[in-house]
């Protein structure tokens, strides 16, 4: 590597101190960034859209002065929006979609100083727990090759553990931020509900499921970032309680002693895979030597109700995406738009009805009051992020011709713990603390209360500081 070496050293908030000490200049972190996507997206293909014109005419233009002046930054291609560049979804039928105005959080990234440089591959729609479009083709893990990065922010989970930045956007329907993280060593913090904006085009994703955030290297800095996104615009149908100090101050600062419920099987008592066991109870005893309360137990939730609600609501919101993008080019949706799974869900959804999508809704705050209860006595939920360790690359098949083989097998048993907190609304995060014998990332999952994302963090940077794991280096790396 070239130019400014020690990039791969300073997290997000570290090299916007360098910058503003004038030790470094912004031009020279841009140019390292750009040297390592070039270095390392041939084998991880992260990065599908390259937007170097528009990040070295931003800093030519001056950035504002913001927590993360002129630090690079990229964007999931799902669910935001960046004034003149395609937003494909993953899906060939928005391959030449170009928007023509930025979403709320872009501005808002941008008010913070973040300098956008590229744009990160995502599954069709983000309806995948891995990255596999056919439109940009698979995205691979750094810490092997051979396996998923995870789904559906798979393309800024490899650029961060690849070191590429130190932190990216991603996006959170159904554990979209928490399984990449998981399946590549990061920490991805799902906000709770309303936390961050979606608009200016919606007030919510996917009835309330959806959220969006970043996966990060360091606790702190998904902290600060959220304290450059967080809060409501004109319009949003929600208000989540406000923080009683900067989410920043939070890390660092020892948490409370917790009493944290931890479960080695899935919520319905499905056994998980033999390390994700043996890394769940690490972790119970390491939260033990910490001082906090820790026992075994899981929230009594209807499980096929999760799983009904969220198939029901995202069916129903990709009729209507397809519906939507079919019309303005004025025609009816066809089979061979997009990837056999996706049209198969969205049929299912297009012949749903109006009271099945409002019971659905009223069934998932049924969920999220059942784990309010279960909350009134533990402060968390202690599961890990997935039930198994990375899968392989084609394992899970948007190609199947067969919804119900792909949606039950292929996606939620492998996902049993992370829709539970989209349709509760609560905040939950994926922690970076085991790997496996043969070197595989497996995420600690946390599910906590609405709005406490505070004392999320408190522990977070708490494990962090007993356990680190920023310095880890996969295989794939784009430092020197």
């Amino acid at each position: 590597m070239t130019g400014f070496k020690e990039y791969n050293d300073y997290d997000a908030l570290g090299l916007a101190d360098l910058i503003r000490a004038r030790d470094v200049s912004a031009e020279e972190i841009l140019e390292a960034a750009i040297e390592r996507v070039e270095a390392v997206n041939p084998a991880l293909n992260a990065v599908i859209c390259t937007m170097y014109d528009h990040a070295r005419q931003a800093l030519a233009a001056g950035v504002p002065d913001g927590p993360f002046s002129g630090v690079p930054y990229m964007l999931k291609d799902l669910g935001v929006f960046y004034q003149g560049v395609p937003t494909t979804a993953g899906s060939r039928m928005f391959a030449d979609f170009v928007p023509d105005h930025d979403s709320t959080i872009v501005e808002r990234y941008r008010g913070a100083g973040l300098v956008i440089m590229a744009k990160t591959n995502t599954p069709e729609f983000g309806a995948a727990g891995t990255t596999e479009p056919v439109l940009h083709g698979p995205t691979r893990n750094p810490w092997n090759l051979a396996h998923s990065a995870g789904g559906s922010s798979g393309g800024s989970a490899a650029a961060v553990a690849a070191g590429v930045l130190p932190m990216a956007h991603a996006t959170d329907g159904g554990g979209s931020i928490r399984i990449p993280a998981a399946q590549c060593g990061l920490f991805g913090l799902k906000p709770t509900r309303g936390r961050n904006p979606a608009g200016p085009d919606q007030g919510e994703g996917n009835n309330g499921l959806s959220a969006g955030h970043c996966v990060s290297r360091t606790v702190r800095d998904s902290a600060a970032l959220l304290d450059a996104t967080h809060g409501p615009e004109v319009g949003a149908p929600y208000m989540t309680p406000p923080p009683d100090r900067p989410f920043l101050d939070e890390v660092g600062r020892p948490p409370e002693c917790l009493r944290i419920a931890y479960t080695t099987t899935a919520l319905d008592g499905t056994p998980i895979d033999g390390a994700c066991v043996a890394a769940t109870e690490a972790t119970a005893a390491l939260l033990s030597e910490l001082g906090h309360e820790v026992s075994p137990a899981r929230p009594d939730v209807d499980v096929a109700k999760i799983r009904h609600v969220w198939r029901v609501i995202i069916s129903v919101g990709l009729w209507n995406t397809l519906a939507a993008r079919a019309a303005s080019l004025g025609r009816e949706p066809m089979e061979d738009d997009v990837e056999p799974v996706t049209w198969a869900l969205a049929n299912e959804g297009r012949q749903r009805t109006a009271s099945e999508l409002a019971q659905a809704v009223q069934d998932m705050h049924a969920v999220g009051r059942q784990l309010a209860h279960f909350l009134k006595d533990y402060d968390l939920l202690l599961s890990t992020t997935m039930a198994r360790p990375p899968m392989l690359l084609g394992e899970m098949d948007m190609t199947c011709p067969d919804l119900e083989t792909y949606y039950e097998r292929q996606l939620m048993d492998d996902i049993p713990f992370t829709p539970l907190s989209n349709e509760t609304g609560g905040p939950a995060m994926s922690v970076p603390l085991h790997w496996t014998d043969d070197g595989l990332p497996i995420g600690i999952h946390f599910a906590g209360r609405f709005g406490e994302e505070a004392m999320m963090l408190r522990l977070a940077g708490q494990l962090e500081a007993a356990q680190p794991w920023a310095d880890r280096r996969p295989p794939i790396w784009a430092g020197p």
